[in-house]
């Protein structure tokens, strides 16, 4: 019931943004997929609904039974999990009458399956959203998702609270469960991000949240380049990026949460020079 659940909402969605019109359904399929990926609060929905906006493109939002499906396939060898998420992203892209345009996905956790999608999609690319880690936690503790004592569950059916997620080291389950809130948002934040960074190349490109609020030109530029679009129009749907969340960790973290963070994550902090 749950996957049924999952394909009505992501086909539904489609269906309201695109309805057919004559000769929908004899246009040839596009292979050329873009995975807008990162870490949760990076940003990944914005830019999502930016180059899901370009033309002949769609934003195919967080596909839910992938999303869903990401814990079992990133068990699997890496061809098999490749045959699958086709297999579900085409079921999705054929009942939304959409598979003519290129699409647009945003499900944050294709981090941990990014091989297996870029072999699914031999001529798809990838956008890593990356944001300062420390603004990360602030959002994230803003939404609860992984805060000790939430219950419920997202639209893909994954439970929120401390509960262990597939991408915990399975060395550290019980330090994840016991940790702080700000400990479990940036624990979160390291191990998304590391994942996007393991399956580098050409076709995946690193896109800083405060480069785009700072310069949207040149990130459009970047992003135009790598994704074969018109830079003038990605350049204006840029500057809508939100500049008063850059650096809102100074406000809203306390010293505890801090430390907190630093411990968890000051490794790749330093490495990517937020600091």
């Amino acid at each position: 019931m749950a996957a049924v659940t999952n394909y009505g909402k992501s086909v539904g969605r489609l269906l309201r943004r695109r309805r057919p019109g004559p000769g929908v359904l004899l246009r040839p399929r596009s292979e050329r997929l873009v995975f807008v990926l990162g870490s949760p609060r990076s940003g990944t929905t914005f830019l999502g609904g930016v180059l899901g906006a370009q033309p002949g493109a769609i934003d195919l939002g967080e596909v839910h039974p992938l999303k869903a499906a990401i814990p079992e396939l990133a068990a699997l060898p890496e061809p098999e999990a490749a045959r699958r998420l086709r297999r579900l992203l085409e079921t999705v892209r054929a009942l939304g009458v959409v598979r003519d345009l290129r699409g647009v996905e945003q499900t944050p956790e294709t981090v941990f399956v990014l091989g297996a999608a870029l072999r699914a999609y031999p001529e798809a690319r990838a956008v890593h959203a990356l944001r300062d880690g420390r603004d990360v936690v602030c959002s994230l503790l803003e939404q609860g998702w992984l805060s000790g004592g939430r219950v419920g569950r997202d639209d893909a059916g994954l439970g929120f609270g401390e509960h262990v997620r597939f991408w915990v080291e399975p060395e550290r389950r019980e330090e994840f469960a016991r940790g702080s809130d700000a400990t479990r948002a940036a624990w979160a934040w390291r191990r998304y991000v590391s994942a996007a960074r393991a399956t580098g190349g050409e076709r995946v490109l690193e896109l800083r949240y405060e480069e785009t609020v700072a310069d949207p030109e040149r990130a459009a530029g970047r992003l135009g380049a790598h994704l074969d679009l018109d830079p003038a129009p990605l350049a204006a749907a840029l500057g809508d990026a939100h500049d008063q969340s850059v650096g809102r960790w100074r406000r809203d973290l306390s010293a505890e949460q801090l430390a907190d963070v630093e411990r968890e994550a000051g490794v790749l902090l330093a490495e990517l020079r937020y600091t």
